[in-house]
């Protein structure tokens, strides 16, 4: 996020910071052509936000030192990080990897009475024996058999 001073058309520069003071953060902007200047205050919330993410207010004192990121998460890890369980396989997937063939889908359960329509249609427009005509049943249905429209 950048301040721009609408006068001059410039983007401001920090200036200071300081806090927290009781959990309130300040930061201050500075105008580099007009010397206008600009505060933002932070509440406890807010700051306390900032300090979870990790963000340093004011950028970095100088560039970044190469793998800073894993170093500092190296030095503090968490104590479960290694700990393994000592039961059960060590892939989550192990169950479904095991798992046999997957039987086809069961067809929809036919009443008499549509069988019965079914076989009323002449033989050049009638479903093939696999019936095509099959439906899934809509999300939050009851699956019921087919009965007379």
């Amino acid at each position: 996020m950048k301040f721009l001073c609408l006068d001059c058309d410039a983007p401001m520069k920090l200036h200071e910071t300081a806090g927290p003071d009781e959990g309130s953060l300040s930061v201050t902007f500075r105008c580099p052509e007009c010397g206008f200047r600009v505060a933002m205050l932070t509440n406890p919330f807010e700051t306390q936000m900032v300090k979870s993410l990790g963000v340093r207010v004011g950028g970095p004192a100088g560039p970044a030192q190469p793998f800073e990121q894993l170093r500092s998460a190296l030095a503090s890890p968490r104590p479960d990080a290694f700990a393994g369980e000592a039961e059960g396989p060590g892939c989550p997937f192990a169950a479904t990897v095991g798992e046999g063939a997957v039987a086809p889908p069961a067809g929809a359960a036919w009443t008499p009475e549509a069988e019965a329509r079914v076989e009323r249609i002449p033989s050049f427009i009638r479903p093939p024996p696999g019936r095509r005509g099959r439906r899934r049943p809509r999300r939050g249905s009851s699956a019921s058999p087919r009965s007379s429209a």
